[in-house]
């Protein structure tokens, strides 16, 4: 159980049991007396108020009216909620554009410096553009959700991403690619990569991507991506604040 899974577990014990003790916490979620007590600390700095009282007969206990204060949102889970307002407003389908900017710019300034330092590394990959009326979307499926989570490390650290491909007549490749950018022509979205077996710039439809995997190894440098008049940088839409 990973930390967050097990924080979350931790909480929703205390909530239902009210009071427990370190050595239950501990079996419950799998995990040793010292982990359990680091986690307690964690979850009192994020905003629980969490009681503990020692000694036979003592344990910890989280008050009732306790909330969590401080955001634990990962760079790949606020990505995912920028890119959804961008990809529904170059729809023109996002009707509460400002309320939307508002909150989320309250989730930024409340992620570590270091995650926004990643999350704007991120977003300068992002570009924006409109969908040719004649582009065929009858065969559109759903995103692999395992894509974005590898994007994060392709992107972040110039990583390879190989992943199985299959074009618009069903055939399918093995391909490794330098990630360049993400293009959102709405509902349509494509990963744009420089392809060294090829030696030159492709479009992946994201829907036609699977079993995503980073390749670690000598980091590929950024290109520039020669895209259409039309496509924009994300960071240079004129609603975004």
């Amino acid at each position: 159980m990973n930390i967050r899974l097990r924080h979350d577990a931790i909480v929703r014990s205390l909530r239902r049991n009210g009071t427990s003790t370190i050595d239950a916490l501990a079996a419950e979620v799998g995990a040793s007396r010292r982990t359990i007590l680091r986690d307690i600390g964690a979850l009192r700095d994020e905003g629980f108020v969490i009681h503990s009282e020692s000694g036979r007969g003592g344990g910890v206990q989280l008050d009732p009216q306790s909330v969590q204060t401080k955001a634990r949102l990962s760079v790949a889970e606020v990505f995912a909620l920028l890119i959804s307002v961008a990809a529904m407003r170059a729809a023109q389908s996002l009707p509460f554009s400002d309320l939307a900017d508002s909150g989320l710019a309250k989730i930024e300034k409340a992620l570590p410096s270091d995650k926004v330092r990643d999350l704007r590394r991120f977003l300068d990959c992002l570009h924006i553009g409109r969908l040719s009326p004649q582009q065929d979307i009858s065969d559109i499926k759903p995103i692999d959700p395992a894509l974005l989570p590898a994007f994060e490390t392709a992107f972040l650290q110039r990583f390879h991403l190989r992943f199985e491909y299959r074009d618009a007549k069903g055939a399918k490749t093995n391909r490794e690619v330098e990630p360049q950018a993400m293009l959102i022509l709405s509902p349509l979205w494509y990963l744009v990569a420089w392809d060294p077996a090829r030696e030159d710039f492709r479009h992946f439809r994201m829907d036609r991507i699977s079993k995503p995997v980073t390749i670690e190894g000598a980091p590929f440098r950024q290109r520039h991506v020669p895209f259409e008049n039309d496509v924009c940088p994300f960071n240079d839409l004129p609603s975004r604040k």
